[in-house]
């Protein structure tokens, strides 16, 4: 857990991913159309980071988006914020994007 920590704590935008995973692949495209740039970790081959996910909570585990170091969800919960509109203010608020 200590390693998805320093990582998700490393940047203002992190999100863990696997490369075969749709989900993950629209949560990335909605960082970069909002101006974003998250750091991606992909996970394919690391399973010890992602049981570590899992003991965090992060339920589904991918993708697990973090911002401003705090774990915010999984793809339906990134989607529900941005339609509330919110996803943009945290960015924002976490210095992942500037307006």
């Amino acid at each position: 857990m200590d390693r998805v920590r320093d990582l998700s704590s490393k940047k203002a935008a992190v999100i863990f991913t696997k490369s075969s995973c749709y989900m993950s692949h629209s949560i990335k495209t909605l960082f970069y159309d909002l101006g974003a740039s998250p750091a991606i970790h992909e996970i394919d081959q690391d399973r010890e980071l992602e049981r570590a996910l899992w003991a965090m909570g992060c339920n589904p585990t991918l993708p697990a988006v973090f911002i401003g170091g705090r774990y915010i969800g999984s793809a339906k919960d990134v989607i529900s914020l941005h339609v509330d509109g919110s996803l943009k203010q945290m960015l924002i608020d976490a210095k992942a994007i500037w307006f």
